[in-house]
């Protein structure tokens, strides 16, 4: 099996992040490794649980992503295959959706199509999906593509919502949906792409 060298871009706490680069680091043989974290904001919880696991972590400002030059340098110096996406709240630039094409995958808290798009995100999608009164909800892991949680669908995982289920129930069971299954669905799709 070969090995992707995946760069996870994240711009929040970082608990999926931590939780892929352990995976990498419990299983070396899984066909995945991450040699940098991309953030785009210098207050976020990823650099330092990161940094604590050893991985370098540059943190760019908006522009710098969506510069070519700036953006492709990075991926260049670190080897990069492939990326993962961790709460990155950006839009990928078209530029990376051609180098990395099928290469990009991101992780959607909910079963898409439903609570997708713009501003869709966190405890926002929680919140909206115990307000709708569904009675499932669960994890998304998909492709990248130009449109905002577009892109092929690759894995979901559901949950049922039990009448009196809260916000924070749900996402305390899309935690756990996420621990199990990101890191083991990114290893087993990108180490075939490489």
């Amino acid at each position: 099996m070969k090995t992707s060298r995946t760069a996870i871009f994240a711009s929040g706490a970082g608990s999926n992040a931590e939780n892929i680069i352990r995976y990498c680091a419990a299983h070396p043989d899984c066909g995945l490794t991450v040699p940098v974290v991309v953030c785009n904001r210098p207050d976020a919880g990823v650099i330092e649980r990161a940094r604590t696991l050893g991985v370098p972590v540059r943190v760019m400002t908006r522009a710098e992503i969506n510069d070519p030059a700036a953006m492709l340098a990075i991926l260049e110096e670190y080897s990069v295959d492939s990326i993962a996406l961790a709460g990155f709240l950006l839009m990928i630039p078209d530029f990376l959706l051609e180098r990395y094409a099928g290469r990009i995958i991101n992780i959607h808290p909910s079963l898409l199509p439903k609570f997708g798009g713009k501003g869709m995100y966190g405890r926002h999608i929680h919140e909206a999906v115990v307000a709708a009164g569904e009675t499932t909800t669960g994890i998304t892991i998909h492709h990248v593509s130009s449109e905002c949680d577009g892109g092929r669908i690759i894995f979901q995982a559901s949950i049922p919502l039990p009448p009196g289920t809260t916000p924070a129930d749900v996402e305390t069971a899309i935690h756990a949906l996420e621990r199990t299954h990101y890191p083991r669905v990114l290893a087993t799709t990108l180490s075939t792409q490489v």
